[in-house]
């Protein structure tokens, strides 16, 4: 396959020659049209003028000079004879009578019209255009004013020019391509840098960059190439960043498991520490069984690409869910104040929005102090309802908020294992929440509280 620069090369080639062998017979084509033209136009207006001279009877010697000396002044030649037969005599030529004039042309003329030739003549060996215009008197052919101009007096002029027009044509075309050629190279070189950026790019080269050196398309091409790049190296470092925290998050349960069972295997636990163990056990199997659960969540919801929708209570669905979580609010004392408006219905994925309003007041419950309170309400507007969990909690850092539902994102890193956290809570509720078609946003003040504020949609919005 061939290179794009040579296919446009090899066009703009065709287009110049094309270009040149237009003008060469355009020129031709002027030659013939109008050069020619305005000669016949010339000869026939020098013609009538001296037949308009002509006082009739036998033309004179007079006569004979008089259109002899108006060769001295034209480029023309210009006979004229009382005969016609008397025409070789005037010429450099043997000329043959019924060679130029024969007998039709001849009745012509005694009929008092001119004549126009062009063409080939023989006798001349060359082309000429020629005009004959007649001297008649009472229908009597008494002479003719014979005017012409050889038509290979201009091919001969370009004949002796020709080599030369050649070379300066070809010259010409030779630059022509060179300067189209490398104006090429020139606009397609940073198409040709972007292939090999391509390629590195899927050679897994990630940080590979364009540089920018142009304001048209084809440096918007490299800017949308550089920004593509950053985003596939953030996701690769994302993906990297994930894997890394996954294993790390696996590695510690796995180890005490692992530890803990060739321990047993052995008989190396002392009856009295036997139950605290298998306690031990359970807890990091438990967390196992989470982390394995909430990277399943993660992996629906991001090709998650419809949602069935459906009407659903809020208030029972809260109770529903507070029902779930208490048991570990009441490892902790922690209360319950719920504000529900009963009439609320919402458009909503049943499954999806328990599993949201589970990790978010898991999330509360976990940074709340002992005996503290978390408060549930909701406003609801025309197209939407805003449910709104305040805790007690030691709250969050304004510089943390915008990256709590970043996967593994734990503002408290020390707390993170000791919590029972996998960091990955408030993160599949914020893509099920989008999913929906709703909102999360946070609100906290360290040492008072988190309130969190999930817009989702209401079912009377689908009657309107």
């Amino acid at each position: 396959m061939k290179k794009l620069s040579v296919k446009i090369w090899m066009l703009l080639l065709v287009f110049i020659t094309t270009t040149i062998v237009f003008l060469v017979i355009f020129t031709n084509f002027l030659y013939e049209e109008l050069y020619v033209q305005h000669t016949e136009a010339t000869m026939k207006e020098v013609a009538e003028n001296l037949q308009r001279t002509y006082d009739g009877g036998v033309v004179t010697d007079d006569f004979i000079k008089q259109t002899e000396d108006y060769n001295r002044f034209s480029d023309m030649e210009v006979f004229t004879v009382r005969n016609p037969r008397e025409l070789s005599a005037c010429l450099p030529f043997d000329i043959d009578y019924d060679t130029l004039i024969g007998a039709e042309e001849r009745v012509e003329l005694i009929n008092g019209n001119a004549l126009t030739k062009r063409g080939y003549e023989k006798r001349f060996d060359r082309e000429v255009v020629s005009v004959i215009y007649p001297l008649v008197d009472e229908n009597r052919l008494e002479g003719i004013i014979y005017i012409y101009v050889p038509l290979t007096k201009i091919a001969e002029m370009a004949s002796s020019d020709v080599l030369f027009l050649i070379a300066i044509v070809s010259l010409l075309l030779i630059c022509l391509a060179y300067i189209s050629l490398k104006s090429l190279q020139r606009v397609l070189k940073p198409l040709a840098i972007l292939n090999e950026a391509a390629l590195d790019m899927a050679a897994g080269k990630y940080d590979t960059r364009v540089k920018v050196e142009s304001q048209d398309e084809v440096g918007d091409l490299a800017q949308s190439f550089n920004q593509m790049a950053t985003s596939i190296q953030q996701e690769d470092d994302k993906k990297r960043n994930f894997l890394s925290v996954v294993s790390h998050e696996l590695r510690t349960p796995i180890s005490y498991i692992k530890g803990y069972g060739e321990a047993f295997e052995q008989n190396l636990i002392p009856e009295e520490k036997k139950p605290e163990i298998y306690n031990l056990i359970v807890r990091e199997a438990n967390r196992m069984q989470k982390l394995t659960n909430d990277l399943l969540t993660v992996a629906r919801s991001e090709t998650l690409e419809e949602v069935e929708t459906g009407p659903l209570v809020l208030a029972e669905t809260i109770r529903e869910v507070i029902q779930l979580v208490k048991p570990i609010a009441n490892e902790k004392e922690i209360t319950f104040a719920i504000s529900i408006d009963e009439e609320t219905i919402l458009c909503v994925d049943e499954q999806k929005t328990k599993q949201v309003l589970i990790n978010i007041l898991e999330n509360a419950i976990r940074y709340s102090s002992n005996m503290s309170k978390i408060v549930i309400s909701n406003k609801t507007m025309k197209k939407e309802t805003i449910i709104q969990i305040t805790d007690e909690g030691c709250g969050i850092e304004k510089e943390h908020l915008p990256h709590i539902t970043e996967r593994f994102y734990r503002v408290n890193k020390a707390r993170s294992r000791s919590d029972g956290g996998t960091g990955l809570g408030l993160s599949i509720a914020a893509q099920l929440v989008d999913v929906q078609n709703g909102k999360l946003a946070f609100e906290s003040e360290v040492g008072k509280g988190t309130t969190v504020y999930i817009t989702l949609p209401i079912w009377e919005d689908l009657f309107e």
